[in-house]
């Protein structure tokens, strides 16, 4: 198993033979407005499900600059079916709100089930602090019917 500290990328592929637990994505998948200039210090977790390949990026001025980037660093380590699974931002300042609607949480968690077996099952989660994510990454994970560990965790 492979440690890897600040970056990384993490994402998974749904196969006919891969089961995946993943968190909620509804928070990346709030919609930027065009005129509005989206704050914070951003990170992304990418995770390809089918070979375990993962990976995070956290320092990024803009979402989309986080996201692209995880999925450069799994694919370049060789990830097959790599997909963002979380994305989150912490404050660069206090008065960050931009009013999108994109929570801060700070950091986050990826878990993945100890046993290797024919499935997959995994977990990404983001929290305000690194016990939350650690914890919610955990629970998703465990379940799909595993005894999960925390793979990677970052904090922006």
């Amino acid at each position: 198993m492979r440690f890897r500290f600040a970056i990384g990328v993490m994402g998974a592929l749904l196969l006919s033979t891969t089961h995946l637990v993943a968190a909620d994505l509804t928070a990346t998948e709030v919609p930027v407005p065009a005129d509005v200039e989206e704050r914070g210090i951003w990170a992304a977790v990418a995770y390809s499900a089918v070979d375990g390949i993962h990976g995070f990026f956290w320092g990024a001025d803009k979402r989309q600059e986080a996201t692209d980037l995880a999925m450069k660093h799994c694919e370049n380590d060789g990830g097959k079916n790599c997909e963002v699974v979380e994305v989150f931002r912490n404050h660069r300042h206090w008065d960050d709100d931009d009013n999108t609607g994109f929570p801060y949480k700070h950091c986050g968690a990826l878990a993945v089930a100890k046993e290797k077996k024919l499935t997959t099952v995994w977990g990404a989660s983001s929290a305000v602090t690194r016990d939350e994510a650690e914890d919610a990454a955990t629970r998703i994970c465990e379940a799909g019917g595993a005894t999960c560990k925390i793979r990677e965790w970052v904090c922006t």
